[in-house]
This record gives structure tokens, sequence and C-alpha cells, in this order.
């Protein structure tokens, strides 16, 4: 089978082509408005390419055939692709993106209480680590995963959630500002990571050491690859003990270098005084009205990098 063969679909969505069309759309787009770092850029289309190639290639034929491939499948989906993308900080880049009309709509949204109340929620640090964990134990449930495997449209449902619940999390880990303005504190997002890897780890320890074969969905299906079925659930379960926890090191210890980063400049801790959170609030808004006028003029809109 020649390289091209390997990136043909293996169930061709719409839906999902569309989606990243328009994630690079706006995301060119607002490099008018943004300057982008090379570094960024990298982030960016690595992470685009990491979930494409694992969502919308023949590896997704084999992520249904062999648990291992499966939880592989999920850890770039949950974990690596969307650490990898949201390094870039695409959400000031694409929203710049946006038309004016588009991106002035977006502004009064957020405003309104059902904006705020959205925003809220899609940034909340309890509700979204425990979306992050409970969407990566919900789908190894045994009959859970039987019948989502089975089920063509439980099947999208499950790889959706994860990536968005994937950008959720990294989005809240790696921002790079103090609280607020940022939803969870500098310490929190070094402590969460640790938190959610946790039952993880522990789920991934009890799957690959259980001697009985907890999803004959697989050999049902047939294995894509000849293997034992206690062999293809060991090398699953390990998957999710050390790669993925290993994923989530990587993210706090970019929040790590973010709190000593905050904290060397009096902007967290002891030194984040009263004076100083009033300076930077005020700075900050300075700096969103004069990029707001600027990028009126300019006819493509967009908002400060933080």
């Amino acid at each position: 089978m020649d390289l091209l063969s390997w990136l043909v679909p293996w169930e061709f969505s719409p839906a999902l082509l569309l989606c990243f069309a328009v994630g690079i759309y706006l995301f060119v787009r607002g490099q008018r408005v943004h300057r982008v770092s090379t570094v960024r850029k990298i982030f960016f289309w690595t992470g685009l390419v990491l979930l494409y190639l694992s969502m919308h290639t023949l590896l997704d034929y084999y992520a249904e055939r062999m648990f291992f491939m499966h939880r592989i499948q999920h850890l770039v989906l949950h974990h690596l692709g969307p650490l990898v993308l949201m390094a870039a900080y695409p959400g000031s880049v694409m929203r710049a993106g946006l038309p004016l009309t588009w991106r002035s709509a977006l502004r009064r949204f957020n405003q309104t209480v059902p904006g705020r109340a959205l925003i809220a929620t899609l940034t909340n640090p309890i509700f979204v680590p425990a979306l992050f964990v409970f969407l990566v134990i919900i789908w190894l449930i045994p009959s859970v995963q039987f019948y989502s495997m089975l089920d063509w449209r439980l099947y999208r449902v499950m790889n959706w959630s994860v990536v968005i619940s994937g950008f959720m999390y990294w989005n809240l880990i790696l921002d790079r500002r103090p609280s607020p303005p940022a939803a969870m504190s500098p310490g929190g997002r070094v402590i969460s990571p640790i938190v959610t890897m946790a039952p993880q780890m522990v789920a991934g320890a009890v799957i690959a050491f259980t001697e009985k074969d907890l999803y004959p969905l697989f050999d049902l299906c047939g294995r894509a690859i000849p293997m034992e079925a206690v062999t293809d659930q060991a090398i699953g379960g390990l998957t999710m003990w050390i790669p993925a926890a290993m994923t989530e090191v990587v993210g706090l210890l970019v929040a790590l270098k973010t709190v000593m980063r905050l904290s060397a400049k009096g902007r967290w801790g002891n030194g984040l005084t009263l004076a100083t959170r009033q300076a930077l609030e005020a700075q900050e808004a300075k700096t969103a009205k004069q990029s707001h006028d600027k990028q009126g003029e300019q006819g493509v809109p967009g908002t400060h990098r933080h």
C-alpha cells in the first residue's frame, strides 16, 4: 500500500472538512492583522495535521478494529493534537480573521447574558477539567464502548466530544495571563494536570493488567492486525497510562513556566498588589482599544494578543 492510500478517508465527512477549512481560512486571514511568529505557525499547522490524520484518513479504519490503535487515536484527539494547536494561541488570530460585521456581532453577543454564561461555562476552572477526565473514562466503559464503536453516529459524537473538550482544557492550562483576566489561576494551571492525569493513569493501569478481554467488540468486528485480545488491550492501557500522562506533564511544565514568569514580574503571588492589578487592567484596556481602532481602519477586525 502506497503512502497516498493512507490519506484516503475511511469515512468521508463534509462537516469535518468544513471545520478544517474555516479554521485555516480564519487563521491565514487573521495574520494580516496579527504578527504570528514562525514557532506559532508551526504549532498551528502541526496540530491541525495531527488531528486530520487521526480523524479523516485510513488510520481511522485501524482505530475501529484495534483497541490499541483506538487509544492512540484518542491520545492525539484528546491530548496531543489540541495541546500542540492551542500552543499556537490561535484564538486572537482567528477572531481577527472574521469579517468586521461578524466580529462586531460576536463582541455584542459576548456582552449579553447568554454570551457571558456561555463563556463562563466554556472556561469554568472546575467544569472543564472534570469534563476532560469524564470524556476519557465514559467512553472506556465496555458497554458504552461497544455501542459507540458500532453506531457511526455515536462514534462521531465520541471523537468530536474528546476533541472539543481537549481544546477547552488546554485553552485554560496554556493561558499565559494572570487571573483575572484569565479564568483559571496560574497555580490552578499547574495543579490541574496532576489532578486530571491521576484517574486516567489508574484506568490505563487497570486495563493494561486485566487478563480478561474487556472489549470483545474488536474480535467481533475482526482485528485489522493479528494479535491476542489481551495483548491488544494491554498496549492500549499502557498508551493511556504513560504517553497520555507524559503529554499532561508537558502542559504542566508550560503552566509552571507561566507561574515563574508572572511571579518574576510581580503579576502573581505576593508581588501582585492592588495598584499593580489596576495598572495592568488599565494597560490591557488601552491596548485593546488601540488594537480595535487600528483593525477598524484596516477593515479586518481583531483583538489584542495576550
